[in-house]
């Protein structure tokens, strides 16, 4: 998958997955309340599918607790790049209060087609073998129950996805940030892919503490890239249909994660490390976070995807310039979105429709808006927007149901 011949083949064969709806199948949507600049060209477009190829939804009492700040700990059985330059984190009393939130109503109201519903496993108490597991398990049912009383749906397959824009109802592709419940037993796979799980993203910032998939990019290496047991679960994930998702990992892993794919891999958030944005204090604290232009153009040669997150931007405008950055790094076939952020989440900055002060209506109407204000083609918006997901999405859970 490490050819550009293989991908150019991927696009070719993929591309009749995206054309029905690439630009025949735009859904009219209200724009968002932004600035007036971004609002009029906003009013003026069709809003294509969207997805958010990394988010975190957390039901009420769900949201996992840092050891220390909000970037985490250091790796289980692994040394830690150093200290944190997050600081601890804030006191209760110190956070803003937040309102509780519908997943079904705040879906709506983002204009996304679907997100990538993720929950950071190794930020749960996991305190000895098997509690990785229970808290995922947990998560599960508490998403279970959330999806039902907002007559949400889980996406499955491609055909899920279509149908969701198409019917303008929602939907929801099930991840997990990190595959610490596995703990050595790779029939665990085989075990979340049956509750729905679609996307995994195989590393955070702690080890599995059993049993390592490989080196993350904020830790010290220590474990020579991809694992063997790291390289049978990417082959699993392949075999069953599952989207693999190389954020968070070392070069090394993924060059090591791209040996052994037979499908194409996305980095579902990040940023280029030539993009670092106005805010000197946050670029060094996300520097770990970031990849070089080779690192991005190896996942691009396989195929895959880099979704573009919003931390580094200060505004709406900053993050499509973000979006731009990448698309000149390795072509606008290859990028995505994927926020990072928290969906449930009322507080600015944080919650997917609070991402920025100036936003007061969806969020992805108003990229739309801004990519159009900064010249992106529509074809291209739809691409960007959600279609380059799907192409991968479409070939890695092909035949399934």
């Amino acid at each position: 998958m490490s050819t550009t011949h293989g991908r150019r083949d991927f696009l070719r064969a993929a591309g009749a997955l995206a054309a029905p709806t690439l630009l025949g199948g735009l859904a009219s949507c209200a724009p968002a309340r932004v600035p007036a600049h971004a609002a009029a060209v906003a009013s003026t477009a069709a809003t294509p599918l969207g997805i958010d190829m990394h988010n975190h939804v957390y039901p009420a009492g769900t949201e996992p607790h840092p050891q220390r700040g909000p970037q985490g700990g250091p790796p289980q059985g692994g040394p830690s790049s150093g200290p944190s330059q997050a600081g601890p984190p804030p006191r209760p009393e110190e956070q803003p209060p937040t309102r509780e939130l519908s997943l079904a109503e705040e879906l709506k109201r983002s204009g996304l087609t679907a997100v990538s519903a993720s929950f950071v496993l190794d930020f749960a108490a996991n305190l000895q073998p098997g509690d990785a597991r229970a808290n995922l398990l947990r998560w599960f049912t508490a998403i279970d129950q959330e999806l039902e009383k907002g007559h949400v749906r889980r996406a499955r397959n491609l055909g899920d996805l279509r149908g969701a824009q198409a019917e303008g109802k929602p939907t929801i592709i099930q991840s997990v940030e990190g595959a610490h419940f596995i703990e050595g037993d790779l029939a665990r796979v085989g075990e979340v892919y049956e509750r729905g799980l679609r996307h995994l993203q195989l590393l955070h910032e702690k080890d599995d503490m059993v049993s390592p998939l490989g080196d993350t990019n904020t830790g010290v290496a220590h474990l020579g890239g991809l694992t063997a047991l790291g390289a049978d679960v990417v082959k699993e994930c392949n075999r069953l249909g599952i989207v693999v998702d190389l954020a968070h990992a070392s070069h090394a892993t993924v060059l090591g994660a791209l040996k052994v794919a037979t499908q194409p891999v996305i980095i579902s958030h990040t940023n280029l490390d030539t993009w670092t944005g106005r805010d000197p204090r946050m670029a060094e604290r996300m520097r770990p976070r970031l990849i070089s232009k080779e690192h991005a153009k190896v996942v691009a040669d396989a195929g895959g995807v880099i979704g573009v997150w919003t931390h580094l931007a200060g505004s709406l405008r900053e993050f499509v310039e973000s979006v731009k950055a990448m698309v000149d790094a390795v072509g606008v076939d290859h990028v995505g979105m994927g926020t990072d952020t928290d969906l449930l989440s009322s507080r600015v900055g944080h919650g997917t429709n609070e991402a920025w002060p100036e936003l007061a209506g969806g969020f992805f109407q108003a990229v739309v808006g801004e990519m159009q204000r900064q010249g992106f083609a529509l074809e291209d918006i739809a691409k960007v927007g959600g279609e380059n997901y799907c192409r991968v999405f479409g070939a890695v859970t092909a035949g399934r149901a």
